[in-house]
């Protein structure tokens, strides 16, 4: 049959073959203005419709023959619920109609349903509706994994025919079997936007010779793109049919990366705001406008989340930290909240300070930040890595090790933790338990060093001038004024706000790293023979320099000279060795001296003026505590060189 052109004028579609309709045929709003060969030619349904309608206008106008037989009358068809709708229809009868129908992934489940409720069949007509489809969907639509999604989207709208055909089960197939056979390090992480546009501009970057450009294009641009898509044709999914395909990947075991993949981009197109980087709505959020919407597609994200430790770096964890702060403010469930916190723990090292700064959205806090939230995350991380530690020993036996062995992802939580601390010390609504309750969770080995915390605890001190003499005693007890470095020891002994107990305790320990630095030297110095130290070898050099001038008997001037500026010099180190040796012994009378001065502060208490018991200890220990040794040490060399220098000027003048 000749093709026909088909024409719409409103709300009615016109066949415009030059000869008159006799159906009309209505779907939905639309009204089809037809003729009934073509379509009783293809379809079994509309052949039936036909004759019975037929049938009827015959058995009711036998009585009235008086009626005039050139009058005409239409065959009106009503079909209520056609699947697809007015659309799919207009493609079915332009089909009957002879006339070519493009198929593609977007209409091929809908126009499929169409000619099974048509009754399209082979068995009727040859080459018809059913058969064409059949095989487009098989040989086309299923081989590739994009249209497989663009055909489970299209399944939406004739939902219930598509499962009784097994549509909807073959796509969700087909999807999930190319998904699993596909690299993920190739798809390229789809929430990361600057990572998108690093590789932009890396593939349009064009080398000298234009080939290597060409190839990089090919090789890494357009697997990157072709992941997008893949996600981007995804997050297009109802929530429902979303749901379903999740659920399926899961049974099927699919990698746990491509899994969380696809929840990641499916949230960040239809949650807004997850983002601190990009505020900015995507296009496809627009379609979840009300609160309720958008806090069922957080709480089904997460519950399918799995739980394992993602090998996405700071990417995943950010996001995630975006997904905990979104659930609450949509008040999401309980259960929701403490599965982000417990994923988020078990990588907590691979976030970032500005991560760890959750607002608090409830009126029950009084902090600017929600302290208790972090506290159940490190909570999580703790426990976490107290699993691996005890799987650990399990492996390695009786001989596994050391526990004492400082973790370097916890050192990593360590030093994030105390830049919380720093950075939420400032809130004036901070008690001081709580302060304290969270700098003392970490254990010992989480901290090389305790500046940080010293840090923390300044700023704490700064913010809350009010508080108690025993709670600034409980604040600064949360730090180890052993593991302080010189530079936090010399500030922290000039700190006017740290307590009476905490600044002797600096005192000492300062002292006490000044001897060991000093003795250490020392000791190096002169327990290694096979290593001298630079002032043995000097000396050494020396003493060969001037026996070698004794035996040529100074026969010029200039070797005499020479011979006796190298013994001055061996003289000087010489005089250098023993004022060291000196101050050394010193210092450990000022340390007995500190000693005995922190015995009786305990017993006798602090005392109300600052500046008299800081006069005490100046008085007491006869020297000031921060960098006089090193000053009082070069004062003597230089004291005693410049007399040695006099002694031997007089020496060579007498002489002459």
């Amino acid at each position: 049959m000749a093709a026909e052109k088909p024409s719409s004028k409103g709300q009615a579609w016109f066949c415009t073959t030059g000869l008159p309709s006799d159906i009309v045929i209505e779907v939905e709003d639309m009204t089809f203005h037809l003729h009934k060969f073509p379509l009783m030619s293809k379809s079994r349904k509309l052949h039936q419709l036909i004759t019975e309608q037929e049938t009827q206008r015959n058995d009711q106008q036998e009585p009235e023959e008086e009626r005039d037989e050139i009058e005409e009358i239409l065959c009106q068809i009503s079909l209520l619920d056609f699947p697809g709708g007015s659309e799919t229809f207009e493609m079915a009868a332009k089909f009957c109609y002879g006339v070519k129908v493009d198929l593609n992934s977007s209409i091929i489940a809908p126009l499929r349903c169409a000619g099974e409720f048509l009754e399209m069949t082979e068995e009727y007509s040859e080459d018809n509706l059913i058969s064409k489809t059949e095989r487009f969907f098989s040989h086309s639509v299923l081989k590739s994994l994009k249209e497989s999604i663009k055909a489970l989207k299209s399944c939406e709208r004739v939902m219930a025919l598509a499962e009784s055909l097994g549509i909807t089960e073959r796509c969700i197939d087909s999807i999930i079997s190319r998904a699993s056979s596909a690299d993920p390090a190739l798809f390229g992480w789809p929430v990361s936007e600057a990572a998108n546009e690093n590789i932009k501009a890396s593939s349009n970057q064009a080398l000298w010779n234009g080939i290597e450009s060409a190839v990089r294009r090919k090789g890494g641009g357009a697997r990157s793109n072709n992941a997008d898509s893949w996600f981007e044709d995804l997050a297009l999914l109802s929530m429902p049919l979303f749901k379903r395909l999740i659920l399926a990947m899961k049974v099927r075991d699919l990698n746990p990366e491509i899994l969380e993949s696809c929840l990641m981009y499916y949230a960040k197109k239809h949650i807004p705001g997850i983002s601190r980087l990009s505020r900015k709505p995507s296009s496809s959020s627009s379609s979840i406008a009300s609160e309720g919407g958008q806090r069922e597609v957080l709480e089904t994200i997460v519950s399918n989340l799995p739980l394992h430790r993602s090998s996405r770096s700071s990417t995943a964890t950010r996001f995630l930290f975006g997904l905990l702060r979104t659930a609450n403010i949509l008040n999401a469930a309980e259960e929701c909240r403490s599965t982000l916190e417990k994923k988020i723990g078990l990588q907590l090292e691979q976030a970032t300070l500005d991560d760890l700064l959750i607002p608090s959205y409830s009126y029950l806090n009084e902090t600017l930040y929600d302290v208790d939230c972090l506290e159940r995350i490190l909570g999580h991380f703790l426990d976490g890595l107290q699993e691996e530690r005890n799987v650990g020993e399990i492996e390695a036996g009786e001989d596994g090790g050391d526990s004492n062995v400082r973790s370097p992802t916890l050192m990593l939580v360590g030093k994030l933790i105390d830049g919380y601390l720093a950075e939420i010390a400032s809130d004036a609504n901070l008690k001081p338990d709580r302060f304290h309750n969270l700098a003392i969770s970490l254990p010992e080995q989480a901290r090389l060093f305790d500046d940080g915390l010293y840090r923390a605890v300044d700023v704490y001190l700064k913010a809350h001038p009010w508080i108690s003499e025993a709670e600034r005693e409980k604040i600064c007890g949360v730090m180890d004024c052993q593991k302080l470095t010189l530079e936090a020891c010399t500030h922290a002994a000039q700190n006017e706000r740290l307590p009476l107990r905490a600044v002797v305790q600096v005192l000492f320990f300062e002292q006490l790293q000044l001897r060991h630095a000093i003795a250490g030297t020392l000791i190096a110095a002169e327990a290694d023979p096979a290593r001298p130290s630079m002032l043995r070898r000097r000396e050494e050099e020396a003493e060969a320099e001037a026996g070698a001038e004794v035996e040529a008997e100074a026969m010029q001037e200039g070797t005499s000279n020479t011979w006796r500026a190298a013994v001055r010099e061996n003289q000087v180190l010489r005089l250098d060795m023993d004022s060291m040796r000196t101050r050394v012994h010193q210092l450990e009378r000022e340390c007995s001296t500190m000693k005995k001065v922190i015995d009786k502060i305990d017993k006798e208490g602090p005392r109300g003026n600052n500046g008299g018991w800081r006069g005490s200890l100046t008085r007491r220990f006869g020297c000031k505590f921060k960098t006089q040794v090193c000053d009082s040490h070069e004062q003597t060399v230089v004291n005693a060189r410049k007399g040695r220098q006099q002694q031997q000027q007089q020496q060579h003048q007498h002489q002459q």
